[in-house]
């Protein structure tokens, strides 16, 4: 009876670790599906996500506000997704290099600017307990979730939605098929790959914002663990699918809660191994997902050329 006690509760926490742990992945995965959709790479969205984290921290803590926070690292996101795109419109420009030469400023700026936010408590995103019927504060913690995964879950399908059905949506999957097709519908690309790249950014400083105003819930250097690199990687793997994003997303945080989960019920060995789980499903996936001919299904066709 009570290795079955364990068992559901390494099951609840690795679930509710995977809705924790897993939510910044989504909304930097949707926010670089949606700038790959339109034919453009941001590996600066690991930036983002930092300086997400920083500002919303930072803003939360001055206002008092948590949500004005949210709003800020969006805007945060924002601005540096506007500023990779105007600087990847101009010819000769390589996408990567310029989103590594992004990771590096914006991370530089969050650390600059963040040393003071350290070491003051900043007002924390709400959660709602959906444990309360539990008596185990391992289940109790497993099912507190917070606001922005419900917004997360919604924005999935609302993507696809809009990359199939609507004419802004059609405008992104055009351009990022064939530059050539869409400049001869007359098609402003670089109009649309900046505003696809903006709201990219806009959508990874989010996910940041909720790395230090939820979980873990405070401000550091060390906060992001290479999730904005990781989350292209999990683009790859979800076949450019706003929803296969969502559900890839759910893995990774599964991959990740794996250890803490255990060691909740106190098994302790391979602790360290467990927590590598992410990045070695990160390496699995990319020579997954590596192709002899170049081209995987589901991928732009700009970047196949």
């Amino acid at each position: 009876m009570e290795s079955d006690i364990g068992l559901w509760s390494v099951l609840i926490a690795v679930l509710g670790g995977a809705i924790r742990v897993g939510t910044p992945f989504i909304f930097v995965s949707l926010g670089e599906c949606l700038t790959e959709k339109a034919g453009r790479i941001n590996l600066g969205l690991e930036g983002n996500l930092i300086m997400g984290a920083m500002t919303g921290y930072a803003v939360s803590y001055l206002s008092g506000s948590p949500w004005l926070g949210v709003l800020a690292a969006g805007c945060s996101g924002c601005v540096l997704g506007i500023l990779h795109a105007l600087l990847c419109q101009n010819k000769q420009v390589n996408d990567i290099a310029v989103g590594i030469a992004m990771m590096l400023f914006a991370t530089g700026i969050a650390f600059f600017y963040g040393k003071a936010f350290i070491q003051p408590s900043a007002p924390r995103l709400p959660s709602l307990g959906f444990g309360s019927w539990a008596s185990s504060p391992v289940i109790k913690a497993a099912l507190d979730i917070n606001v922005l995964f419900f917004l997360g879950v919604a924005l999935a399908p609302a993507m696809a939605w809009f990359l199939r059905t609507t004419r802004w949506g059609n405008a992104v999957r055009v351009v990022g098929e064939s530059s050539d097709a869409a400049l001869s519908l007359g098609m402003n690309i670089n109009r649309v790959r900046l505003l696809s790249t903006m709201a990219g950014g806009g959508l990874a400083g989010i996910g940041g914002s909720y790395l230090s105003l939820y979980y873990p819930g405070s401000w550091s250097e060390g906060l992001s663990s290479g999730q904005g690199l990781m989350a292209v990687a999990l683009v790859i793997f979800a076949r450019w699918n706003p929803m296969n994003c969502l559900y890839a997303s759910l893995l990774f945080g599964g991959a990740a809660a794996l250890g803490p989960a255990l060691q909740s019920v106190g098994v302790n060995w391979g602790y360290y191994l467990f927590n590598a789980t992410p990045y070695v499903l990160t390496l699995v996936i990319m020579i997954a997902a590596s192709s002899a001919k170049g081209a995987v299904p589901g991928m732009p066709g700009e970047f196949v050329k």
